[in-house]
């Protein structure tokens, strides 16, 4: 009698199953030729069973009839090998079962259930029990805690205070002043660190920015630990709030800047573009407003502002703020809508909140018009200067960003809304990156980015007459070379491309 375990081995060799092998009933004697390794003792002496029956029919006879037990699962391998036992009488040449043999009887006994921890156990199936419990989790808390984080890094600059005649505000500037000049103004709740600094941080903006000076304003009393406002401060208008946009420039000595704005900053730097066209190059503004408050908004606000004066941060009050900013935020990411929440309830200081709140809905309308005759533009009251105007599709802000895009010259202006995000520079910032990218090379700025390479260092400008060389070349179906020679002057070669 040969040991049960030769014969598994030869089985675990094969690469057929036996449910393909078992169904070859007319092809016995070629049933082995299948197989992968001809190493079993005795292969080739096999005989029949005493029932008559192929091996793997009676291996899956004797499956059968275990599985149909209720032994355990330990218990039924035992009860499989005892089955084959019984069926199967094998032939092998006498000199190889006898070394075989000898080594069965000098190795150890074959343990009745395999060493294996509750895990594997559990997962094989070799468990006492095969009866599986159900399990209820309830009150499951994640123990990893939020990685964004709204608190300063210093990654903004450093701050500075610069004095107006509407009291004193808290600038914050990154890079040489010498540079091109991004300056930014934050939205209703927010300052420059907690609107900004994550999306300044995104690995392609920081590499757009990297020859750009950035210059963050905050409006009085909004910027991260700001103390109380005194009981008799006169909190300024959002004319007066762009009045401050010059101090500012002023201070620093600045020829022009780029602006990008969110929100209520988005309605200052329209404002300071409009009565300085000269002083602003372009605009990058999301969700701005262009008219005045209306009734629901004024009511809404109305009763907030009762609570903030009053030193209260209400639930109410942070509802209204996460509506602001993020609008459906059920529908955007949900980890982000609960640190701002956690922010507007502890990091605030709520009087001062409330005064800027007071100054936003009293905002009166910018004025402006769309003028499309080239002989009447230069006596209306209009933006003057690029506009990307951004928005989102869960923003409550879409219907202002297209009113105030109606108002633009459409030559200067081009909409832009982002779909699945609400917050829409921390949800979906590569792709307001890519946007903004593009509106920068729009402007003359030679940007380099993730699909493009720039010949010029970012951040070197093009002049006025170059970028209308460029357009007039496109124009002509010409390709136009710029290199930046080290005089820092712009040279031009061109190549027909007709026959390109």
């Amino acid at each position: 009698m040969a040991s049960i375990r030769s014969i598994r081995a030869g089985l675990s060799r094969s690469y057929h199953s036996l449910n393909t092998l078992a169904n070859d009933g007319n092809d016995n004697d070629k049933l082995y030729d299948r197989s992968s390794s001809t190493d079993w003792i005795g292969v080739d002496n096999f005989k029949s069973s005493k029932n008559g029956n192929s091996p793997f029919s009676v291996i899956k006879n004797a499956m059968a009839k275990v599985s149909r037990g209720k032994q355990s699962s330990a218990s039924r391998v035992s009860v499989i090998l005892r089955e084959l036992d019984d069926e199967w009488t094998i032939s092998e040449d006498p000199a190889e079962g006898r070394t075989f043999l000898g080594k069965l009887r000098s190795s150890t006994k074959m343990p009745s259930s395999i060493a294996v921890s509750a895990e594997q156990a559990s997962l094989l199936g070799t468990m006492p029990s095969d009866a599986l419990d159900d399990i209820e989790l309830r009150h499951v808390q994640l123990s990893v805690s939020n990685s964004r984080s709204l608190s300063e890094d210093g990654s903004t600059g450093s701050k500075e205070t610069i004095e107006t005649q509407h009291g004193p505000i808290t600038v914050a500037v990154s890079g040489d002043t010498s540079k091109p000049v991004i300056l930014t103004y934050h939205d209703l709740g927010l300052n420059h660190v907690t609107n900004f600094q994550a999306f300044f941080l995104y690995p392609e903006m920081r590499n757009i920015l990297s020859n750009f000076c950035i210059v963050h304003v905050n409006a009085p009393g909004q910027e991260e630990g700001a103390p109380t406002l005194p009981e008799g401060y006169v909190y300024p208008t959002m004319e007066e709030l762009s009045e401050t946009v010059t101090c500012v420039k002023n201070h620093f000595h600045l020829r022009s800047f780029i602006g990008f704005g969110v929100g209520l900053g988005a309605n200052i730097l329209a404002r300071y573009a409009t009565k300085y066209p000269c002083d602003v190059d372009a605009l990058v503004l999301v969700n701005c407003s262009s008219t005045q408050a209306g009734w629901i908004e004024w009511g809404y606000q109305k009763l907030n502002i009762r609570h903030l004066r009053a030193g209260t941060m209400t639930t109410g009050t942070v509802d209204y703020l996460l509506w602001h900013h993020f609008g459906k935020r059920e529908e955007c990411n949900q980890d982000l809508v609960t640190v701002y929440r956690q922010h507007f309830e502890k990091a605030l200081n709520a009087t001062n909140l409330g005064l800027l709140v007071d100054s936003y809905i009293r905002r009166t309308d910018l004025g402006i018009v769309r003028e499309l005759d080239p002989n009447k533009k230069k006596d209306v009251r209009m933006i003057r200067c690029q506009v990307l105007n951004i928005t989102a599709n869960h923003s409550p802000h879409i219907e202002d960003t297209v009113t105030f895009n109606g108002r633009l010259d459409p030559t200067l202006s081009t909409w832009m809304k982002i779909q699945d995000c609400g917050l829409v520079i921390d949800e979906a910032p590569g792709k307001v990156v890519e946007a903004f990218r593009l509106f920068l090379q729009g402007q003359g700025y030679a940007v380099s980015g993730s699909r493009r390479s720039s010949a010029v260092s970012i951040g070197e400008v093009v002049p006025q007459w170059a970028t209308g060389a460029l357009r007039s070349c496109y124009r002509q179906r010409r390709c136009t070379i710029v290199a930046l020679v080290p005089d820092k002057r712009l040279s031009l070669q061109s190549m027909d491309l007709q026959h390109a």
